[in-house]
């Protein structure tokens, strides 16, 4: 079995929620042209999803996505009706959705707001956070909460309410805590004896949105193996 193969966490007439590995496009990208992405696995388990969406012929149920060097929780829409209120519920911001995140050298406060806007860096892909003003800067707001701080690194849960590309990426970049394991994104310099990660630490934990029924329905993934392996390479500080 494939390691890029996602894992269903949940499966409903109406959603399906799945755990996407670090690697996986979500769909089909200009940068990378005929790799196989997390559509061209939901079309073969769930063909229905071909005429769901704003834009089903490339982005069949998806209403939101994970960076492809990122992991974690996503949900699919399987009809239309499930497509639109997922839609509203982002647009109004009521879905839950919750990151861990390893970044770079040690966050001062234990929680904080970023709510720089976000454009065009205008090279290489990259997105930039600006100042208030800035044209084609859109609004994002990123909330940060430190779980735990070792040797050189801190771990936070981070809450978005937007969901801009990079986001998560481009504010600890800005406020100069870059993710650990970004390459598009990186810290100036590390040490020889800072461990290497070969993909980027951020994963999508938690889930949270309403269905149908009008239900609130919640799903959680813990961190991959890998990334809690990868913390057993630091010792942890207390202050």
């Amino acid at each position: 079995m494939s390691t890029l193969t996602p894992q269903v966490i949940a499966e409903t007439p109406d959603y399906v929620v799945v755990l996407k590995p670090a690697g996986l496009l979500v769909h089909e990208a200009d940068s990378a042209p005929g790799e196989k992405t997390l559509v061209d696995w939901l079309i073969k388990k769930y063909p229905e999803v071909k005429k769901v969406g704003d834009d089903p012929k490339t982005r069949p149920g998806i209403v939101h996505r994970l960076d492809r060097e990122a992991s974690g929780l996503l949900v699919v829409a399987r009809t239309q009706k499930m497509f639109e209120m997922l839609k509203i519920q982002f647009q109004e911001h009521t879905i839950d959705k919750r990151y861990m995140v390893l970044v770079h050298g040690k966050v001062i406060n234990s929680h904080g707001d970023i709510k720089l806007p976000i454009g065009r860096a205008g090279r290489g892909g990259r997105m930039a956070a600006h100042n208030t003003g800035v044209e084609d800067a859109r609004e994002a707001h990123t909330f940060y909460e430190v779980k735990a701080r070792y040797g050189g690194v801190t771990l936070l849960e981070v809450t978005i309410t937007t969901g801009r590309t990079h986001q998560i990426r481009v504010h600890m970049f800005a406020l100069q805590h870059p993710v650990v394991g970004d390459t598009l994104y990186p810290v100036k310099k590390v040490g020889k004896a800072f461990p290497i990660l070969d993909r980027l630490f951020l994963h999508a934990t938690h889930l949270a949105f309403t269905d149908l029924a009008g239900q609130r329905v919640e799903f959680d993934a813990p961190l991959p193996t890998e990334l809690d392996r990868y913390l057993t390479y630091f010792k942890p500080v207390t202050v």
